[in-house]
């Protein structure tokens, strides 16, 4: 019988064992009690995984998983469906004392999230990664330039040249989008603007009339010239960090412009780049903050 079917079972998780020659001499295991306070969804995280999890946003068969996978190789990636799913994850471990032995933190997308968000974020140990979300990671033109470069050894082409074209098509293939990212990208920036209005315990029990007013029409105005000079300036790492760019063509257009003929092709190219090129793992590493350093302390 499973552990997970035995409500009342207690796991305990072999991680390795010391031999004396053909004997053993000692074992390393974790124990997970049966009256631990965290719930079954957690626990069959738990089982199997290694002793520092990282929760992130996404499915198994998202973006996410196999990039964390090798951004972070000594921890267990597991993929949850929302923000909110990844904060409870996280606290639910970090709160259970007879887990002492597991360490949990959390990676979620930046969406555009304020400078308080991110910090009470990482008072929880969640994390929000530098851009907007994980294709801001796969598609910056850091990474752009490596692929473009590696391509290039084996074509003849000049990367200068591919990186050139693929700008400039990703520039033309957001144009026609300005008003409809501009409408996305302050979506949260409103949310957050209307959440400070929310009545007090104070206000609602002095039974205080409380007016909200937000200006829609002026916020997105203002990001619509935003981004339109951004693009007017040529900055397509702007665009691609801050902006939902999944959501235009302009993804496949650099990545046809760069000599690939689908997505997948691309993406499976710069997962073998981290692999290879400990400069762009380092670049890679370096837009999730403090993690990196955190993971290493004991």
């Amino acid at each position: 019988m499973l552990p997970l079917d035995n409500p009342s079972a207690r796991t305990m998780l072999i991680r390795g064992c010391t031999y004396n020659g053909s004997t053993v001499t000692s074992w390393d295991a974790d124990l997970v009690p049966s009256e631990s306070n965290i719930d079954e969804e957690l626990k069959k995280d738990i089982l199997g995984s290694r002793r520092t999890l990282i929760f992130i946003e996404g499915d198994d068969r998202s973006l996410d998983q196999p990039l964390y996978s090798l951004v972070f190789p000594n921890v267990t990636v597991v993929a949850k469906s929302s923000c909110r799913d990844v904060e409870h994850a996280v606290l639910g471990i970090r709160s259970a004392t007879d887990l002492h032995w597991l360490r949990a933190f959390g990676i979620v997308d930046n969406d555009r999230r304020t400078a308080e968000d991110i910090v009470r974020l990482n008072g929880k140990g969640v994390y929000a990664v530098s851009v907007y979300s994980v294709e801001s990671l796969y598609y910056h033109p850091e990474i752009q330039r490596k692929i473009a470069v590696r391509h290039a050894s084996v074509t003849g082409e000049d990367p200068n040249a591919l990186v050139i074209a693929a700008k400039n098509a990703a520039l033309a293939a957001v144009a026609p989008h300005v008003q409809r990212l501009s409408e996305r990208a302050v979506e949260k920036t409103l949310r957050d603007e209307l959440d400070k209005h929310w009545p007090k315990q104070a206000e609602i029990s002095a039974g205080r009339q409380i007016n909200i007013t937000i200006d829609v029409a002026a916020t997105v105005n203002e990001e619509v010239t935003a981004l339109n000079q951004t693009i007017a300036d040529g900055n397509l790492e702007k665009i691609i960090s801050r902006y939902p760019v999944r959501e235009t063509p302009l993804l496949t257009e650099i990545v046809r412009k760069l000599g690939f003929q689908t997505r997948d092709q691309y993406e499976n190219a710069v997962r073998k780049l981290l692999m290879d090129d400990s400069v762009a793992l380092e670049f890679i590493k370096s837009q999730f903050g403090t993690l990196v350093a955190d993971l290493a302390l004991t």
